[in-house]
């Protein structure tokens, strides 16, 4: 049986990192997607320094024309991890750059929508494909200074729902995990213009967000799921976030 192949956009950091680790460690042969052509040439030298087949393939998610010819240089996809996204700003919908919503909006629900246009005919002909969306608990409800990125998320959310309603009877399901709080170096960084201050606050008094790790551990999880088996919608929280702003904090 040949190995299957994951395709995980947005792998040079954070989840996607660690999404390629543990599918790797599954038996996956991994094809890493990001801008940053270091981080994924790093990443894919440490995989296969551990015995796993990996690949690094620079790519910006919200350039269709680079995807389609990512898509055409692959022999197989059996898995695709939409993971690339972030978010940008904090302003309110008053005073929102509509630069930073329509930056969102790009890479959190177009980037899905041109990686899964162009690799669904793959993923069907795997016989037993799988389009995972990482979302977030944005996508699920609102609150204040998240508006532009609530908007993309409830996108991406709404792509899922809608393809797997679309394609349902074909080799191929769709499934979609919302994080919450999650600790990685880069996204509040991203999120705050570079403000180390800002961004640490974000994650103050709170004893165990999520980690990266925690996250993949869970989209692996449900990616191993039989083919039969699928996770519609999977909502990770730490046990300390109630909802998206019910937040316990230590003193």
């Amino acid at each position: 049986m040949s190995t299957p192949t994951a395709v995980i956009t947005g792998a040079g950091s954070g989840i996607g990192a660690a999404t390629a680790r543990r599918l790797a460690a599954a038996g996956n042969r991994v094809v890493l997607a990001a801008r940053r052509t270091d981080r994924i040439e790093a990443l894919a030298a440490e995989l296969r320094a551990a015995g796993h087949a990996a690949e690094a393939r620079p790519l910006d998610v919200t350039d269709r024309a680079a995807v389609d010819a990512f898509a055409a240089g692959l022999d197989r996809c059996d898995v695709l991890v939409n993971n690339a996204g972030g978010a940008f700003g904090m302003d309110s919908v008053a005073a929102g750059d509509p630069a930073d919503w329509r930056a969102m909006y790009e890479v959190n629900v177009l980037g899905v929508l041109h990686m899964t246009q162009a690799l669904l005919p793959a993923l069907e002909s795997s016989g037993a494909g799988t389009v995972l969306v990482v979302s977030s608990t944005a996508a699920l409800g609102a609150y204040e200074g998240g508006g532009g990125y609530v908007a993309a998320k409830h996108g991406a959310h709404a792509l899922a729902e809608t393809l797997r309603l679309e394609i349902v009877g074909r080799p191929v399901r769709v499934i979609e995990i919302a994080p919450g709080m999650v600790r990685t170096d880069e996204f509040s960084l991203v999120r705050y213009r570079g403000d180390e201050a800002k961004a640490a606050k974000v994650y103050e008094g709170v004893a165990e967000p999520l980690t990266a790790e925690d996250v993949a551990d869970t989209i692996a999880w449900a990616v191993t799921r039989p083919p039969h088996v699928n996770v519609d919608l999977l909502v990770l929280r730490p046990r300390a976030q109630a909802s998206n702003t019910k937040v316990h904090r230590e003193a």
